[in-house]
C-alpha cells in the first residue's frame, strides 16, 4: 500500500500476523536462474492455453479436426494444394509456428486497423464490426462446395447489414507491393459472396489492407468482386482440390510462388528439403528426421493416438518416448524385429537406416526399416492421402 506522500509501506497486518503466507523475497540469484528464453516460452503456450479457455475457444489447444473433403477455408483458397492436404490432414509438421507474427498480426488488427476503421473513416450512420462467421455453399463442376470462415473487420450499416469487407495482412514490408495477392483476392472473394448471400445483400467492393511490421506503413487496395475470377479460378481451384482429397491423390506440389517452399512447414516431406525424402503422403513422422520441434512432436502424438515415435525422435525426446512409445525396428530380409535401444546410438542416428545385426553376422548388410503401420497409427488411416514414400 501506500502511505500520503506516495510512498510504498508494508502491510503490517499482514506481514506481522502468525502464520502469513507472504511468500519470502527471491533473490537475485533466483531471478535470473528463472529468467531464460525457455521460461518464457513455457509461459506464452500456457498464456496462450488459458486465453483460449477463457475466449470460449477450448478446441484451439488441442488437434484440429480434419475437416471434410467438400469444406474449405477461405484464407487457404489458391494455396499450394499439397501444402493444403497436409495441414487439413493434420501432417506433422517440420517448424514452430511463427507466434511473433501471428502476434504482431492481431495486435495491427485490433489496435491499430479496428480503430483506423471506426475513428478516421465512419461517420454516425456507418460502424465497424469485428468479424462475421459466413458459411455457405456453392456448386461447380458437378461439385457442391462449403466455404467456412470469418472475416477481419467490416464496416456495416445502422443495422449491422456489411457494406464494405476488409482483408488485413501483415508483412515485412509494403514498400514493393503494388497489388494484393491472389490468395488474398480470393478470400476477400469468398467473404463477399458469402456475406451477401447471409445478408440478402450485393456485396460487389472489399479493401486488402497491407501493413508493415517494420515501419507501420500501410497500402490499401480496393477489390472489385470479379465473377469470372471467382467462378474460373476460385471455385475451379475448390473443386480440384475436392477430387484430390476424395480420391486420396497426393496433389501436385505448385505454390504460386517459388519462394513460399522455403518457409513451408512440410518442405522436408514434400521433396524441397535437404533431406531424402520426397513425395510424401500426410502419414507419419519422417524416418531419420530428427529435426521436429517438440510441440509439433506431441500435437502430432495425441491427434493420432495409435502413432509412436521414429527411434530418432526417442532419442531426441526420451520423456516423450516414455509416455507415447517408439516404432520397433524390423529386418526386410529375415524378419526379425529389434526395439529400438537395442540397437546402437551410431547405427540410429544419421541418414542412413541402421543394420541388422542378425544378417550382418552372415556377411550381408540388410537396412533396417521402421514399421509403416505403426509409424502411421491406425486412426491415421482412415483419412488417406498417399505418397511414394507413404
Amino acid at each position: 500500500m501506500a502511505d500520503k506522500e506516495g510512498r510504498v509501506t508494508r502491510n503490517s497486518t499482514n506481514d506481522d500476523s502468525e502464520g502469513s503466507n507472504t511468500s519470502p523475497q527471491l533473490s537475485v540469484e533466483q531471478l535470473l536462474a528463472s529468467l531464460s528464453g525457455d521460461r518464457f516460452r513455457d509461459w506464452y503456450r500456457e498464456r496462450q492455453y488459458r486465453q483460449n479457455i477463457e475466449n470460449g475457444t477450448p478446441f484451439f489447444n488441442g488437434p484440429a479436426s480434419v475437416p471434410d473433403s467438400e469444406r474449405h477455408s477461405p484464407s487457404r483458397l489458391l494455396k499450394c494444394h499439397r501444402k493444403v492436404v497436409y495441414q487439413q490432414c493434420n501432417a506433422p509438421e517440420e517448424t514452430s509456428d511463427p507466434d511473433g507474427i501471428f502476434w504482431f498480426g492481431t495486435r495491427f488488427e485490433e489496435d491499430l486497423a479496428f480503430p483506423f476503421l471506426e475513428r478516421a473513416i465512419t461517420n454516425a450512420d456507418t460502424y465497424v464490426q469485428n468479424s462475421v462467421w459466413v458459411d455457405f455453399r456453392v456448386e461447380t463442376k458437378g461439385v457442391e462446395l462449403q466455404i467456412k470462415g470469418e472475416t477481419d473487420p467490416l464496416i456495416v450499416d445502422a443495422d449491422a447489414t456489411p457494406i464494405l469487407p476488409t482483408e488485413i495482412k501483415t508483412k515485412s514490408s509494403v514498400e514493393h507491393t503494388s497489388e494484393p495477392n491472389r490468395s488474398h483476392r480470393a478470400q476477400l472473394h469468398a467473404y463477399m459472396a458469402g456475406l451477401s448471400e447471409k445478408f440478402g445483400v450485393d456485396l460487389t467492393d472489399g479493401v486488402v489492407m497491407y501493413g508493415s511490421r517494420k515501419t507501420m506503413d500501410v497500402k490499401i487496395f480496393h477489390v472489385e468482386f470479379d465473377e469470372e475470377f471467382w467462378e474460373d479460378v476460385v471455385l475451379e481451384w475448390a473443386a480440384d482440390h475436392t477430387h484430390y482429397r476424395l480420391t486420396e491423390e497426393l496433389p501436385p506440389a505448385e505454390p504460386e510462388n517459388d519462394w513460399e517452399c522455403k518457409f513451408c512447414s512440410f518442405r522436408e516431406r514434400c521433396g524441397k528439403g535437404d533431406s531424402n525424402h520426397k513425395d510424401l503422403g500426410t502419414d507419419g513422422f519422417l524416418p531419420n528426421f530428427a529435426d521436429y520441434p517438440r510441440e509439433k512432436v506431441v500435437r502430432y502424438l495425441e491427434s493420432n493416438p495409435d502413432a509412436l515415435l521414429t527411434p530418432v525422435l526417442a532419442e531426441k525426446y526420451p520423456d516423450v518416448a516414455d509416455e507415447y512409445g517408439v516404432c520397433t525396428f524390423q529386418c526386410p530380409g529375415c524378419a526379425s524385429s529389434f526395439e529400438w535401444d537395442s540397437i546402437g546410438r551410431q547405427d540410429r542416428v544419421g541418414r542412413s537406416r541402421p543394420v541388422c545385426p542378425v544378417c550382418a553376422e552372415d556377411d550381408s548388410l540388410r537396412e533396417l526399416q521402421i514399421s509403416p503401420h505403426e509409424q502411421r497409427g491406425s486412426s491415421n488411416e482412415e483419412k488417406g492421402v498417399t505418397g511414394e514414400g507413404a
